[in-house]
């Protein structure tokens, strides 16, 4: 390693043996789908109407965003610089929140947008499907301009599912570049490196002894861990960089965990759908 990569390279933190729940973000009524950290002590989440909302860890209402369209945001990401960024399924947009002001970035044809994440070099990674769900895709973005488009693996198969169901899907970048998707459909995890190859797909522990396992929430920390809600077991699984299962966080009183978060210091923002609640918890 030479003095840059080790100057990069985060503090090693070892996974805690119990992970701890250190709060509980009360979303009122919203049945919160997806969270993303603005910072360690307030996130973004929506849910099942057009309003995106910022709240602290007391649970206290900072904030509300109403989409453009009025349309339910398909999916919302913080970016570099802490603007939202939210998709519209039914207007095929993806949209950008700059001090409370929506600017349309990208207007699909043919391609509906579903999740989105922001990327180390502030790029967007967008997943995506054709109107008749045929075709699915993952295109990079920087600001509007498409840089790269990953749909087939190289014996020309897609690399992820094609119908309604992968609107359960969710997107992430690894700190080594890797983009990893929640597959629901496909009960996986799909791993391809910042080229578009794929690396590995993570079909659940081979000794799991609960139901099948349905990923839909994924998120990424410092430490190259991936990290996928398994939500009708009410767990998340932790995975080393190359698909190898860690652990699962399991503790919590999880209860169908949806969307997932990761704020710079390594905290866990679990959002779920069916309590009104988003936990954070403390893992490493």
């Amino acid at each position: 390693m030479n003095s840059a990569e080790a100057v990069s390279s985060p503090p090693v933190k070892p996974l805690l043996d119990e992970p701890r729940l250190t709060a509980t973000i009360d979303t009122g009524n919203d049945g919160p789908c997806s969270v993303s950290c603005l910072s360690e002590d307030q996130v973004w989440t929506h849910g099942s109407n057009e309003i995106i909302k910022l709240r602290n860890l007391q649970s206290k209402l900072l904030t509300s965003i109403q989409t453009e369209s009025g349309n339910k945001p398909e999916d919302i990401a913080v970016t570099r610089d802490g603007d939202l960024v939210y998709t519209d399924y039914d207007n095929k947009t993806v949209n950008l929140v700059k001090n409370k002001e929506i600017q349309n970035l990208i207007t699909l044809q043919g391609w509906v947008p579903l999740n989105v994440c922001s990327t180390a070099s502030d790029d967007l990674l967008v997943i995506m499907i054709t109107d008749y769900e045929t075709q699915s895709k993952v295109v990079r973005y920087s600001g509007s301009t498409e840089k790269q488009s990953i749909q087939f693996d190289d014996q020309s198969r897609p690399l992820y599912s094609s119908d309604y169901i992968i609107r359960d899907s969710y997107i992430s970048e690894n700190r080594n570049l890797d983009i990893c998707v929640a597959d629901y459909k496909a009960r996986a995890v799909v791993v391809v490196n910042q080229s578009g190859e794929l690396r590995f797909r993570y079909t659940g522990h081979p000794f799991n002894t609960k139901g099948p396992f349905d990923p839909i929430g994924i998120t990424t920390d410092s430490q190259s861990h991936i990290l996928t809600a398994d939500c009708n077991n009410d767990r998340i699984h932790i995975l080393d960089q190359d698909g190898q299962f860690l652990r699962y966080i399991q503790n919590c009183d999880l209860w169908n965990p949806f969307g997932l978060c990761v704020d710079i210091r390594d905290n866990l923002f679990v959002a779920e759908c069916c309590s009104d609640k988003v936990k954070k918890i403390q893992y490493l």
